[in-house]
């Protein structure tokens, strides 16, 4: 395994490099739900218990903090590139230790598969980012577990905790943490892994229970919008096995788009085939075959589970637990759960290998891998066909970052609406002045997806809306806590469109080409989350920031323990 290592490492950084590579420039992504900025601050939002529900928790907090010593934009990407990077590693090294026979080849098969596939390509044209740090510690914790059901050691607790933690850097990663810990583990120490579970989750727990947003949601909207998206020719369990049907349209490779991505997914279909006949054909010859059966299971369970939850009377019933269940948003996007199918198509992957092996040298044995995997999706390298790329924020975002103070009131945004397309960027994203501005925004939550409406707005937010809407008298704004208004130019034009009344009547802090800033006098502080509720959700946020280097240091300490023992061995003269 040692001698495996740097292996995978070389191959995975390099195959990352060649995904992110537009990326990799000086700048910031702004790309739909991805948003970085050269600063960001820790507010209610950010923490979670702001207005809106808190779907990107912890994440935005460690960005955050990181970016008070770094550059946010060299941040962002830096922590996608290790992510990727060590999830290629990690389910290298699952396959590795699963599926000996398989070798070396076997293994470097495992790390290129997982990192090169339509639900990587997709979540990166959505992104989202914070999903794939959790995706790239499943193969890690898929061991952890293992390691930690044999035994129930300390050390091993803490290893396990800090992946979950890892993958907690959004709600969604951590339910993917959890599924993977629980079925690779043993039943004895359960607790241990719910324990935990619990504490790397508490960001997005203690969130949940301070926050004054609704976390319930409307489940049949919300499946129209962002059920499975079936592919074409394939229907909704093709596109599972092909590890394709994200529901935005928009966000798939150009090669998923037609015919061909029914010959993509037989391609992969037969890589994963051949590999679960070799695996069950040579089950007494593999270290752990219970656990292998275990994440074979998991796999199966949760492709038939998507494809019958994408039509008819499965498609209601999920429905319902998304409306029923407080959090049930979490589940309305579900092709993102195509990831707890990686496991095993990882050490499919290198079952395939092994039984090729028999027929032609190893090397020929992993070409034929890659090209059945790689050759149908070549968009995926340069940033998926050069659609993700870096930006460059105008001197008027700078400018205005430094003119807003955090305790001065709200900032409202005009023109109202979550999704921008600027003019100085290739794609639609989200409003990054949440991000860049000390101030806590005033974000509306509402979402439209095909013109239906998913999500409401927040009462405060619709009222503020209304008010610039008719005129934006300055009066109104203040009663409800806004201490400046930032309009936005998304035209390109020399003047950008102001409510009457506010130009009127307000103080101009700033204009500039693409923001004008107003100063509205004397704001009611609103101040929605008590400082009890603050202090709670830090707290918390600093448990999970402990168990990840808690358990870094655990995972290290045996290296530490080898040095020292060869250090006192005797020299032979």
């Amino acid at each position: 395994m040692h001698r495996l290592l740097p292996t995978l490492w070389v191959i995975s950084a390099a195959l990352t490099a060649l995904i992110l590579g537009p990326l990799l420039r000086p700048g910031y992504l702004l790309y739909r739900d991805a948003v970085s900025t050269p600063r960001s601050y820790v507010t209610d939002t950010t923490l979670g218990i702001g207005d809106l529900p808190p779907r990107a928790v912890p994440q935005d907090w460690a960005v955050a903090l990181g970016s008070s010593v770094v550059d946010g934009g060299f941040l962002v990407t830096a922590i996608l590139f290790a992510a990727l990077t060590i999830g290629g590693v990690g389910y290298g090294r699952l396959a590795a230790h699963l599926v000996p026979g398989a070798g070396r080849t076997g293994a470097v098969a495992a790390t290129i598969v997982s990192l090169w596939n339509p639900f990587v390509a997709e979540r990166l044209l959505q992104g989202h980012w914070g999903l794939l740090v959790g995706y790239g510690a499943l193969g890690w914790i898929a061991l952890a577990a293992a390691q930690y059901g044999f035994t129930t050691s300390l050390r091993h607790w803490l290893v396990l905790a800090a992946l979950l933690a890892v993958a907690g850097f959004t709600p969604s990663g951590s339910l993917f943490g959890l599924v993977v810990a629980v079925v690779c583990v043993r039943a004895r120490p359960l607790i241990g892994v719910l324990a935990a579970w619990v504490l790397s989750a508490l960001p997005w727990l203690v969130a949940a229970l301070l926050t004054s947003a609704s976390t319930s949601t409307d489940g049949s909207a919300g499946l129209r919008a962002f059920g499975l998206r079936s592919e074409p020719g394939l229907g909704p369990l093709g596109t599972v096995l092909g590890l394709g049907g994200i529901w935005n349209a928009d966000a798939a490779p150009a090669s998923r788009t037609f015919w061909w991505a029914a010959v993509a997914t037989v391609c992969l279909i037969a890589v994963v085939g051949v590999g679960s006949i070799t695996l069950w054909r040579r089950r007494e010859l593999l270290v752990d075959a219970p656990l292998v059966r275990a994440l074979g299971v998991l796999g199966v369970v949760v492709v038939v589970g998507l494809a019958i939850t994408a039509v008819g009377p499965g498609s209601g019933a999920l429905a319902g637990v998304v409306s029923a269940i407080p959090g049930g948003g979490l589940l309305r996007d579900s092709s993102k759960f195509v990831a707890l199918v990686m496991p095993s198509v990882a050490m499919a992957s290198a079952a395939a290998v092994w039984r090729l092996r028999d027929l032609v040298p190893s090397g020929f044995a992993l070409a034929a891998v890659v090209l059945l995997v790689v050759a149908p999706l070549p968009d995926l390298a340069w940033g998926v066909g050069g659609r993700l790329s870096t930006v460059q924020y105008p001197d008027d975002w700078a400018r205005v970052a430094q003119l807003v103070p955090a305790d001065a009131g709200d900032v409202a945004l005009w023109p109202p609406g979550t999704v921008r397309q600027y003019p100085f960027t290739d794609s639609p994203s989200l409003d990054p002045a949440a991000r860049m501005l000390r101030a806590p925004v005033v974000e509306s939550g509402e979402l439209v997806v095909d013109g239906a409406t998913v999500d409401e707005a927040t009462p405060r937010a619709q009222q503020v809306t209304e008010a610039l809407r008719t005129g934006g008298d300055p009066t109104t704004l203040a009663r409800l806590g806004v201490g400046w208004v930032l309009v936005e130019n998304l035209s390109g034009t020399a003047q950008p469109d102001v409510p009457a009344r506010l130009a009127d009547r307000a103080d101009i802090v700033f204009r500039g080409h693409d923001l004008v800033l107003f100063r509205i006098d004397d704001p009611t502080d609103i101040g929605d989350a008590s400082s009890a509720a603050r202090v709670t959700a830090y707290a918390a946020h600093l448990v999970w920031a402990a168990l990840i280097i808690c358990g870094g240091v655990a995972a290290l300490w045996p290296l530490r323990r080898r040095r020292d023992r060869s250090e006192v061995q005797p020299r032979e003269d």
